[in-house]
């Protein structure tokens, strides 16, 4: 049942939204009117599933677009493929997103690219594809998932650190670029979010530090994070919509941390 109408007639397209972050970001914009594009690289009968599930859950379209944000041309085609399923793509959330720790000197050349490849260049690609439909419609909104880390560093983790701080400084450039176009562009930075992505670090943690589940997300992973508790995927959506909205107008070219405190010490 759809809670509220604030985003009717508009639509949402929601890259990396068949779980985690993206799925609750799909889920807080359809409960708000908006049409939406759940996309992964999965492309699978559960993905289409999932859509039509969306759709009947808060009675606005949904449909299901594969892509592998690996591929640019690909990227560039999904906001293409949700103009021709939608009509307009008025609501863009650049939420793709890959892991993998290693030192620098040990860091695999393959994972290296791929991260880059999705977590950076892919939102290249669909804001590059995405700003044209937008401008033509007069308005227009870019929300980039950044992270805590695209704010501050730690080790082992340098590809996806610096695909972090880039995307927060394209978000910059692409919001000055079209400031008399009614298009904002801002980040999203969390902080700790007991997603796939971290929960796949936590065993590995456990492991090197010789330390139980309990210990290693309290004194490890939210050891940086005063609230010692993972930020909830339902905050990162909210924190989405709410930057989407008609009072978030004048608010672009910024990141909102939504870090448990973790960036203000």
């Amino acid at each position: 049942m759809q809670i509220s109408s604030q985003f009717s007639g508009k639509t949402a397209l929601v890259t990396g939204s068949t779980s985690g972050i993206g799925l609750a970001i799909a889920v807080a914009f359809a409960q708000q009117g908006a049409n939406v594009a759940l996309n992964s690289f999965t492309n699978g009968e559960e993905d289409r599933a999932l859509a039509a599930g969306l759709a009947e859950d808060h009675g606005v379209k949904c449909v299901y677009l594969g892509a592998d944000m690996v591929d640019g041309d690909a990227a560039r085609k999904l906001v293409a493929n949700c103009m021709s399923e939608f009509g307009s793509v008025d609501i863009l959330v650049n939420n793709a997103g890959v892991q993998h720790m290693a030192a620098i000197d040990n860091f695999p050349v393959d994972q290296w690219n791929r991260i880059i490849a999705i977590n950076l260049n892919s939102a290249f690609h669909t804001i590059a594809a995405a700003i044209p439909l937008m401008k033509k419609a007069g308005a227009g909104r870019i929300i980039n998932i950044a992270s805590a880390h695209g704010l501050v560093a730690s080790p082992f983790k340098s590809a996806y650190i610096a695909a972090k701080h880039g995307l927060v400084g394209m978000t910059k450039s692409v919001a000055l670029e079209v400031a008399e176009n009614g298009i904002t562009c801002n980040a999203v930075c969390p902080g700790f979010v007991l997603t796939p992505l971290v929960e796949a670090q936590i065993p590995d943690q456990m492991a090197l530090n010789k330390m139980n589940r309990e210990t290693v997300e309290r004194e490890i992973i939210l050891a940086r994070q005063p609230t010692r508790r993972f930020v909830t995927v339902e905050e990162i959506a909210a924190a989405c919509t709410f930057l989407a909205s008609e009072g978030a107008a004048s608010i672009t070219g910024t990141t909102l941390s939504v870090d448990g405190g973790w960036t203000a010490m």
